[in-house]
């Protein structure tokens, strides 16, 4: 457990008070929903508008894909994003069978909703004349989150799964590297589907906190990903990271191929011939649950650095 007065710390922050809100909203349909803010549920939720002309995707034409910001699910492609004028993000078509349509009750207007998670996105619109199509689905930005064409169509991506104590610190580190593409903090290794922060934190799924990284294989290899790993924790240590302790924070590293087991046996053996007692374990990778929202980016949100983990080189050139 986190120190008491870093925890009284951080439940008093607005982070934490809106994922307690949004934890009561995401029922149990066997979806991993995101944690949403206040004004995130109000509009997906609770079938808001935001205010037009304010949205972070209203003026915004990069090439990629948008995803719901509810569960992640692909809606829109740029592609057919246009610029209409009305103050929101505007498509005139959306990607098969990703968005559901549904009248609203007086009859005037057509809801669109995420066909995954039935998330709130806005409404549809037909013979406005504004593209060929002559279809317009008005989007609110915060229902959405992008992801770019450069992320999205690496060819030579790979995905490495690391727990060493806290996640954040892990996920700090981590995605600093050039060639990773995203970490992201999670839970790996227990019983439990779709585990909480509390639940893993009381001790009742058996699942470590883990952090996914995604990389560019052609620009850094998982042997270097390992390294870091090693590097930024303290390997010795037996369920605890620093002040962390249980089995939350151990030491333990998910393989996907044989390879990467290969690679992780002689990355320990080097470290054991220079007489450190390494604690890792290596097990097989199972399924990664994402963690609350709140969690993810911590320290880049915060603005400071991690307080359990830092650099300290331990391999020879």
């Amino acid at each position: 457990m986190k120190p008491v007065y870093f925890l009284l710390m951080f439940w008093l922050t607005a982070a934490a008070s809106c994922a307690q809100t949004a934890q009561k909203s995401a029922t149990d349909t066997g979806y991993r929903f995101k944690i949403l803010t206040p004004e995130e549920e109000r509009v997906i939720v609770h079938k808001g508008t935001e205010m037009p002309f304010t949205g972070q995707y209203d003026k915004f034409y990069e090439e990629g894909t948008y995803t719901c910001k509810r569960c992640g699910a692909e809606l829109y492609r740029s592609k057919d994003k246009f610029d209409s004028g009305c103050g929101w993000p505007s498509f005139d078509d959306e990607i098969n069978g990703a968005v559901k349509r549904t009248p609203d009750a007086d009859g005037r207007r057509t809801e669109i909703t995420c066909a995954n998670c039935g998330g709130h996105l806005g409404h549809v619109f037909l013979g406005e004349g504004f593209t060929a199509k002559n279809t317009r689905h008005c989007v609110n930005s915060i229902s959405m989150e992008f992801i770019p064409a450069s992320a999205k169509n690496s060819t030579q991506s790979d995905t490495a799964y690391f727990a060493g104590g806290c996640f954040w610190g892990v996920e700090f580190y981590m995605e600093k590297l050039p060639g990773v593409i995203s970490a992201e903090s999670g839970y790996m290794g227990g019983k439990e589907k779709n585990p909480t922060y509390r639940q893993v934190s009381r001790h009742e799924t058996g699942h470590a906190e883990t952090v996914r990284v995604i990389y560019q294989a052609d620009k850094i290899s998982y042997e270097n990903l390992a390294r870091l790993f090693f590097e930024i924790h303290d390997p010795t240590q037996v369920n605890r990271q620093g002040p962390d302790v249980g089995e939350q924070y151990r030491s333990e590293v998910f393989y996907a191929t044989p390879e990467e087991k290969s690679i992780l046996k002689k990355l320990i053996a080097i470290l054991q011939a220079n007489g450190y007692k390494v604690a890792t374990a290596l097990s097989p990778a199972g399924t990664f649950w994402p963690a609350e929202n709140y969690h993810q980016d911590y320290y880049d949100h915060k603005g400071t650095l991690p307080y359990c983990h830092g650099y300290v080189k331990r391999f020879p050139e």
